[in-house]
């Protein structure tokens, strides 16, 4: 049987809004055995299974090489009855990580290659209610947009509807390496108070880290709290608005306690600037590192001095490593050709096995560009 067989492309709406949250929702009964969920979407998606997050990040692709992941989610599931949640984000708009596609999402089920559930316009769908749709506020042009998030939304059941079929034709192809490991958060290595005492706040992280932004705080008031990132501070404040960009999402928090993750934004920073319209308690405010795992090879260094420019640079390559190798992960989180070819020359160098299989996916994704001229684009996909 052929992936995605008898599953349709479906969205919320048969007009898919530039910078749009979408929700779904499905059933199925579960009986054991080893059971994956198969999925692609346009753009990125976040994956919850009985609640718990299971996975996220839709890898960066064209419609005639389209990648699906394959998920484990055996260990979330109960016997009898189960649901999965999917939150994609679809960006709608060119930039130099995206190619602009139709919205959709499709997926199937299986246990022991037996399908369990694929989506149709059964799936249950709506316009998400806590992230705000239409935004439009770009990071950057390469990273394409950031969010705004509405706690006080949360456990609202409302509006979920049928879906609509999209008209969407891909020429499907595993996702070629590994998925990045989540890991805990980065401790804050300190946090003070700057401008206005408790209503601004700036957390070092001690150095610089790649991953999904997280934030935890307690507050005796609603209200909204912009986070910015950035790799150096001016003047005390980390650089939020550079010319049109924007390095900030905007979090609206519930009277007390508030614990939130975003799994598809990601963010390549040292320092973290919170800045409240009311006084917080700040239990956390920082990342959670998303690292590609591949061992470093064996090299002998005799002088200190040499050894740690060594491993100042394999470090950077490893922050530098997302789907596809990136230039900079606080600005540029894109596949530059020039620049991946000393990334993997490099990687031949750094990793085990050269690392093969990974810099094996970044050419391949460069090769899947095409332009009417027969050139490659400056990134790809682009």
């Amino acid at each position: 049987m052929n992936t995605f067989e008898n599953s349709k492309w479906i969205w919320y709406t048969d007009n898919a809004e530039v910078d749009s949250y979408a929700e779904f929702r499905d059933r199925f009964d579960f009986n054991g055995g080893h059971t994956e969920i198969k999925l692609s979407c346009d753009s990125d998606y976040t994956l919850f299974v009985n609640g718990y997050y299971a996975a996220s990040g839709q890898y960066g692709d064209f419609e005639h090489y389209k990648i699906y992941d394959t998920v484990d989610i055996t260990r979330f599931l109960n016997m009898g009855e189960n649901d999965i949640e999917i939150l994609v984000h679809y960006f709608g708009a060119d930039s130099q990580r995206y190619r602009t596609a139709a919205a959709g999402l499709i997926y199937e089920v299986l246990a022991d290659g037996e399908v369990l559930l694929e989506s149709s316009e059964l799936t249950l769908s709506r316009q998400s209610l806590t992230y705000v749709s239409g935004n439009k506020i770009k990071v950057s042009g390469q990273l394409g947009f950031s969010f705004s998030y509405d706690a006080t939304k949360e456990d609202n059941a409302d509006g979920f509807a049928p879906s609509v079929e999209v008209n969407k034709s891909c020429t499907f192809f595993p996702r070629p390496i590994k998925k990045h490991d989540v890991l805990p958060r980065t401790p804050m290595k300190s946090v003070r108070s700057i401008g206005d005492g408790k209503n601004h706040l700036l957390i070092d992280l001690g150095g610089e880290v790649v991953g999904l932004p997280s934030l935890e705080i307690v507050t005796d008031v609603e209200q909204k709290v912009t986070v910015a990132w950035g790799e150096h501070i001016d003047d005390g404040h980390v650089r939020m608005l550079l010319g049109n960009r924007n390095f900030y999402y905007e979090y609206k928090a519930v009277e007390g306690h508030n614990d939130f993750t975003s799994y598809m934004l990601r963010l390549g920073c040292r320092y973290i600037e919170v800045i409240s319209e009311a006084p917080v308690e700040l239990i956390y405010a920082g990342v959670l590192p998303q690292e590609y795992d591949i061992a470093e090879r064996p090299v002998t260094i005799s002088e200190a001095l040499d050894r740690r420019i060594y491993e100042v640079c394999v470090n950077t390559l490893r922050k530098c490593m997302m789907e596809h190798y990136v230039d900079c992960p606080w600005r540029e989180q894109c596949l530059y050709a020039f620049d991946s070819r000393n990334q993997m020359l490099c990687g031949y160098y750094a990793f085990e096995g050269g690392n093969a299989e990974y810099a094996r996916a970044n050419l391949k994704l460069l090769g899947e560009d095409r332009r009417s001229d027969g050139l490659l684009s400056i990134c790809a996909p682009c």
